[in-house]
């Protein structure tokens, strides 16, 4: 099962991405912040980093380049609502897949079927 460490400071987007992607087959953690994540990257093994970048404490753009420093081999998707800031996530990590608020539910869930090459349990693909 794909691991997916969530980190959104909006709780109403926190919760409704997580249960969302829970019912898609996903296992996922969810936090309110970068600084809450890092502890979760630096004791456990996740899949995808799926973060918002503009968040209080720690941006998404940091706790990235935490996460590609600490576990490598996990994949980061952004999600954001500024445009603006996508270019500068390109910039600072090239390999990430960025999202753009809106979007919706399906297009999240497809993403992260292409990325591992698997069907969701809803069916979408």
């Amino acid at each position: 099962m794909v691991r997916i460490l969530l980190a959104e400071d909006d709780d109403s987007m926190r919760t409704y991405l997580a249960r969302a992607l829970e019912r898609s087959g996903y296992e996922v953690v969810a936090v309110a912040n970068g600084s809450q994540a890092v502890p979760h990257i630096d004791r456990d093994r996740f899949d995808l980093l799926l973060t918002d970048i503009v968040m209080p404490e720690m941006d998404g753009i940091e706790l990235a380049q935490h996460a590609a420093a600490v576990a490598p081999d996990m994949r980061i998707m952004f999600i954001t609502g500024f445009a603006a800031v996508t270019l500068k996530a390109g910039k600072a990590v090239p390999q990430a897949k960025v999202l753009s608020k809106p979007f919706h539910l399906r297009d999240l869930v497809l993403e992260i079927d292409r990325i591992f090459g698997s069907t969701s349990m809803t069916g979408l693909n």
